[in-house]
């Protein structure tokens, strides 16, 4: 049996990726997989605790998290998809240019 200390230290491992990833890149939709990146390493620690506690109230707020980020992905990925059919970029300034 894998200790929980194991699966918490992998969510802070890929959570810190996916925030450096978020505060590095310019490019939207490496920013958009970083965020997702974050949501699934909360969703790891989530479903760790839940295991070790016996209690199943962590996997089912993963459920909701995982139904949220499936909204999230379809709205970001169309504004992603509008902003690159007007501005010819996925770069975060060209998206800065959008003022008035």
């Amino acid at each position: 049996m894998v200790p929980t200390s194991f699966y918490v230290f992998l969510a802070a491992l890929l959570f810190t990726i996916g925030a450096v990833t978020v505060l590095v890149r310019r490019n939207t939709l490496i920013i958009y997989m970083g965020i997702e990146l974050m949501l699934n390493a909360a969703n790891l620690a989530f479903v760790a605790f839940a295991r070790q506690f016996g209690d199943v109230a962590g996997q089912l707020f993963v459920f909701f998290v995982i139904t949220v980020a499936a909204a999230e992905v379809a709205v970001g990925l169309a504004l992603i998809v509008t902003i690159f059919h007007t501005k010819h970029s996925v770069d975060i300034d060209a998206i800065s240019d959008l003022k008035g």
